[in-house]
Formats: structure tokens, C-alpha cells, sequence
């Protein structure tokens, strides 16, 4: 799949999808195809969708999100889209430290297993990137993409409900978002199916094991 037009018009597209899809974007959206999917799981009260939205909104997108200024403010980063793989690593330690507290606290609360497993995965995903980035600048944006794509081939396997024009949105987001990092430049095919890869299998291995 690739972003035709002219090449500042597919730059521009490219860089609007990579910041819709962003990495800190992707668990959020896929708390909201799970409540909004007609499985069980959308059947949870609405104080239950609220709290888990609110945690992931609070911890995990808006934090992350206002450390971006601090860190530039210190020359941590030398730019917000953070394209040096070495400056990748203090903002990826601050994001998994924050998926690590996040995940005991949906740990102690009362849900389903599949979402405490979606949101355990997601820490244990967001280290071993960051893992990876010591010695290799994987594609975080075609993480997040594999990773959704698991999540609901798994939702519909799991609550035995067929979900095909979910799965066939995610699987065409994830074509977009992968092409939109290579139209920018941002990364090689490698890194690109690596991360995508490394995401899929991520959450499929949590969810095959709990």
C-alpha cells in the first residue's frame, strides 16, 4: 500500500497518519474498539470503560505527552518526532516506567482477563522495544499498528464473535501507517516489518499464554 500524490502533498498525508497513529495513540484505540466491538466486553458498565479510559488517557498519553517539553527544554531530544534512535531511549524508559504503573493498577482492579492481559502485554511490548532501540531503531509506529491487529484477531477469537470489518480496518490502518513511515523516510522496510512483527507477535504470545 503506498500514499500517492505529489511529493509535498504524500509528505503531508504521511505525516497527518503518523501523527494520528501515533504509538502513545494505539492502546487508546484499542480500549475503544473493545468497548465499541459487539462482543461481551462491550457490555461493561460505563464507570468500568471510564476508569480504564481516564488511566490510560492520564498515564499514558497525556503524561508522556507533557514530558515532551521538559526533555527538549533539556536537550534530552534535539526535535518532538525524536528521529535519533539514541535520543529515543530516556522518552521510551519514561513511557514503559509508565505502562509498568499503569499495569499493577488495572492489575488490582475487578475486569476481564483479556483486558488486564492487552494492558500487561502493552508494558512488556513498550520495554522490549525499548530494549531493542540500544542497538537498533525499530519502527515504535508499526508496533503499535502489529499490535492492534492481534488485538482484535484475538477479541474475536476469544469472545467468539466474528469481527471481519474490524479486522480488515486495522489490518488497511496498519498498511497506511507503515507506508506513511517509509514515505517520511523514518525508517528502512526492516525496521518497518520488524516492528510490525515484534508487535503482533507481542501481544499474540500474552494472549496465547493467559
Amino acid at each position: 500500500m503506498t500514499i500517492e500524490g505529489t511529493p509535498g502533498n504524500s509528505d503531508s498525508v504521511a505525516k497527518v497518519i503518523s501523527l494520528l497513529f501515533h504509538p502513545l495513540f494505539m492502546p487508546l484505540y484499542g480500549l475503544l474498539i473493545i468497548f465499541s466491538a459487539p462482543t461481551l466486553l462491550g457490555y461493561l458498565p460505563l464507570a468500568v470503560k471510564k476508569i480504564l479510559l481516564v488511566i490510560i488517557t492520564i498515564n499514558n498519553v497525556l503524561i508522556p505527552l507533557t514530558l515532551l517539553p521538559f526533555f527538549r527544554f533539556r536537550n534530552v531530544i534535539s526535535s518532538y518526532a525524536i528521529e535519533d534512535r539514541k535520543e529515543r531511549i530516556i522518552p521510551m524508559l519514561a513511557v514503559t516506567f509508565l505502562y509498568s504503573v499503569t499495569s499493577i493498577i488495572v492489575y488490582r482492579l475487578q475486569i476481564p482477563v483479556f483486558l488486564k492481559t492487552i494492558i500487561i502485554a502493552t508494558a512488556f511490548l513498550s520495554l522490549g522495544v525499548t530494549l531493542v532501540n540500544f542497538w537498533w531503531k525499530i519502527s515504535v509506529h508499526s508496533v503499535g499498528a502489529g499490535a492492534l491487529v492481534a488485538l482484535v484477531f484475538f477479541l474475536s477469537v476469544k469472545m467468539y464473535t466474528a469481527l471481519t470489518w474490524h479486522l480488515i480496518g486495522v489490518i488497511l490502518v496498519g498498511g497506511v501507517v507503515l507506508s506513511s513511515r517509509l514515505r517520511l523516510n523514518s525508517h528502512t522496510p526492516a525496521q518497518v516489518w520488524a516492528g510490525f512483527a515484534l508487535g503482533l507477535l507481542g501481544i499474540a504470545f500474552f494472549m496465547l499464554v493467559f
